[in-house]
């Protein structure tokens, strides 16, 4: 694939967060050697980039890279786009079917390659438009039951909700409440409520909050257990990411019910 016209110059860097899935495009960030918490697919928006791991050197245009693998991406040119999914989400499966190539567990060649590129190159792009390239697929509706406990650990992130809490209200077991809610969300409920309150840091962030207080406010015990769970889930600190000026979108909405008092 020749390189594809790159981002204008003046085309932010942006960090798009759902529950189970965030996608970023801009600079390249020259990360070291890291891991994630989650899958990763690395796409070079203006250039091939090399994918170094043990057991594999590739240079590629698109790569989906598993969790928990130390790797290093080189990028080629000056932008990059990477796409976060919880693994064992709708979303992550349909990418894994989009891979064209296999080697060492490693993803490569995604069978949108080139419409990604396309896409991420854009001035302004449509981050739905993104993720349903990257990898959408079919989901049923949600019962009403995890429908409204998403809705809520969404709304209120740092309160301390609990399954039990939930499956009692559902007249449900709580084994069988996680198990409808992992089958339903995609993640479990445990990972779920971690992405909720990643997004509500990303929502006080983008209000002009600091890591401070919006890690506290959104119900981590520390800042630095947030920086922790943030970098275990992207493979960089929260701190290096926002010194890049990135412009930070949630777009789940928050709404659900009251805590109870």
């Amino acid at each position: 694939m020749k390189p594809s016209t790159p981002p204008e110059a003046g085309s932010p860097a942006t960090l798009w967060l759902w529950a189970g899935q965030a996608i970023y495009r801009g600079p390249s960030l020259r990360l070291d050697a890291h891991s994630t918490a989650v899958d990763c697919l690395a796409v070079g928006v203006d250039a091939p980039f090399t994918l170094a791991a043990d057991g594999i050197a590739r240079t590629v245009r698109s790569a989906l890279i598993p969790p928990r693998r130390v790797h290093r991406v080189v990028a080629g040119g000056d932008h990059m786009m990477f796409c976060y999914l919880d693994p064992r989400s709708p979303g992550a499966r349909a990418c894994r079917d989009r891979m064209t190539l296999w080697d060492n567990d490693f993803g490569l060649n995604h069978r949108q390659e080139a419409a990604l590129v396309i896409a991420a190159a854009h001035d302004r792009p449509e981050a739905r438009s993104l993720a349903d390239l990257v990898g959408s697929a079919p989901r049923p509706p949600l019962d009403e039951r995890v429908a409204e406990a998403m809705a809520t650990l969404l709304a209120h992130p740092a309160h301390e909700f609990t399954a039990e809490r939930f499956a009692a209200a559902a007249h449900l077991s709580e084994s069988r409440f996680l198990h409808l809610f992992a089958a339903q969300a995609g993640t479990s409920f445990r990972r779920y409520r971690r992405w909720a309150r990643m997004l509500g840091v990303g929502r006080a962030i983008a209000k002009g909050q600091n890591i401070t207080v919006a890690s506290t406010d959104a119900g981590f015990a520390s800042p630095s257990h947030f920086s922790d769970a943030f970098h275990a889930l992207f493979g960089l600190s929260a701190t290096a990411l926002l010194a890049t000026g990135v412009r930070i979108v949630v777009l789940d909405e928050a709404e659900g019910i009251e805590p109870e008092a």
